[in-house]
C-alpha cells in the first residue's frame, strides 16, 4: 500500500510516517520502480505501535527502545517494565509541577481585582 493508505490505516500523518522512517523507528520500506514507498501490514502495525507509545507520552528515544524490545522475541519483560516505570515516574513529577503552577495561577487570579486600575498581582509576580 502507498504512504497515504498506511497513514490512514495507522492514524499517523504521511509526514510523520516519513519522519519515523528517517529516525529509524520504522525500517526502510520497499519502493516501486518510480520511487514510491510501499508499506505492508507489518509496517502499519509498527506505525500503530509508535502512535500508541506517543499517545502515552513516551519520547522518541524511549519509543526506539520499545520498538526494539517489541520486535525482539528474546527480550526480558523486565527491560520493558523499567522503561515504562521510569516514564510513569517522570509523568508523576510533571503532574506535580503542573498542579503547583495551577495553584499559583489560581491564587494570583484570586488576588487580581480585574478592574480598571493598573495594579495587577499577576504581572507583579511575573516581573519578579
Amino acid at each position: 500500500m502507498n504512504i497515504g493508505e498506511a497513514a490512514r490505516l495507522s492514524g499517523v500523518s504521511a509526514k510523520m510516517v516519513r519522519h519515523y522512517e528517517g529516525l529509524g523507528l520504522l525500517p526502510r520500506v520497499a519502493r516501486t520502480d518510480s520511487g514510491y514507498r510501499q508499506y505492508s501490514e507489518a509496517e502499519v502495525h509498527t506505525l500503530r505501535f509508535i502512535k500508541r507509545a506517543r499517545d502515552l507520552g513516551f519520547s522518541m528515544e524511549e519509543i526506539g527502545g520499545l520498538v526494539g524490545l517489541w520486535q525482539n522475541r528474546r527480550r526480558a519483560s523486565a527491560s520493558v517494565r523499567r522503561i515504562a516505570q521510569k516514564h510513569a515516574e517522570e509523568l508523576e513529577q510533571r503532574i506535580v509541577a503542573m498542579q503547583e503552577m495551577q495553584r499559583t495561577l489560581k491564587h494570583l487570579i484570586h488576588c487580581c481585582q480585574g478592574d480598571e486600575r493598573p495594579e495587577c498581582p499577576i504581572l507583579d509576580e511575573l516581573a519578579r
